[in-house]
C-alpha cells in the first residue's frame, strides 16, 4: 500500500508555511513524533529544510519549510513548455502580439468566471465562488473573513509561477480579472505576492467606498 503521509506533508507546509513537528502532525491528525520521521525523510531527499529559531525560554524551536526542490514538487509538469511558448511568440509577433494574446486569454477566464459567479450575491458569497474558482484551477486557494469584515483569499500554489517570471503581465491580468469579475462594489488588493518572495499570493476583498 502506497504511503500518502509525505505528500500529506508537503501538502501541509506548502498551504501553511514554516511549521514545528507538533503543528504538522496536529494538522494531520498524526503524532509529533510520526509527523518528525516523515520531515526527516523528507529532509533527507531535499524536499523540506528547518531552522532552529531561539526562544527566551527552554530549548530552540525546529520551524520546518519547504525548500526550493520541496517547492518545485508543486509546480506543473508543462512550467516549461509555458515559458518557451511566451518567449516564441514574443520572437514572432513581438510585445503587441503578446499582449493580444494575454487579453484573449484575460476575457476568456472572464467570461467563464462571470458565469459561475454571476452578477448577485454578497461579498463572502462572491469571495467562496472565486476562491474556489482557483482552487479548481490547481491554485490551492482558501479564503477567510478578516477581522474587519473584509475578505482574504490566500494561493499557495502558483501553477503557472514559471510562465509568470518571464511575462509580468500574467500576473497584472490575474489582479485585473478578480477585479473585473468582483465587480464595482467590491476592492480588490493584493497584499502578498510570490514573485515578489512572498510565500504566496494573497488578496484583501472589500465593500467599496
Amino acid at each position: 500500500m502506497a504511503d500518502f503521509g509525505p505528500t500529506r506533508v508537503l501538502e501541509v507546509l506548502k498551504a501553511e508555511g514554516a511549521l514545528t513537528a507538533s503543528r504538522v502532525g496536529q494538522h494531520l491528525d498524526m503524532t509529533a513524533v510520526g509527523a518528525r520521521q516523515h520531515l526527516n525523510r523528507l529532509c533527507a531527499a531535499g524536499l523540506v529544510t528547518f531552522e532552529d529559531k531561539r526562544q527566551a525560554i527552554g530549548r530552540p524551536k525546529r520551524l520546518w519549510s519547504l525548500s526550493e526542490q520541496g517547492h518545485a514538487h508543486f509546480d506543473d509538469r508543462h512550467r516549461d513548455l509555458a515559458s518557451e511558448l511566451l518567449a516564441a511568440i514574443i520572437i514572432a509577433k513581438g510585445d503587441d502580439g503578446l499582449a493580444d494574446i494575454l487579453a484573449a486569454r484575460e476575457a476568456q477566464q472572464l467570461q467563464r468566471y462571470r458565469a459561475a459567479l454571476g452578477a448577485t450575491g454578497s461579498l463572502a458569497e462572491r469571495v467562496r465562488r472565486l476562491t474556489d474558482l482557483r482552487r479548481i484551477d490547481g491554485y490551492m486557494a482558501e479564503c477567510r473573513e478578516d477581522t474587519d469584515g473584509a475578505w482574504l483569499m490566500t494561493e499557495n500554489h502558483c501553477p503557472i509561477a514559471q510562465a509568470a517570471k518571464a511575462c509580468s503581465g500574467l500576473c497584472g491580468a490575474e489582479l485585473k480579472l478578480f477585479q473585473e469579475v468582483m465587480g464595482k462594489k467590491f476592492n480588490v488588493t493584493r497584499t502578498q505576492h510570490m514573485l515578489g518572495g512572498d510565500r504566496c499570493c494573497a488578496y484583501r476583498i472589500e465593500h467599496s467606498g
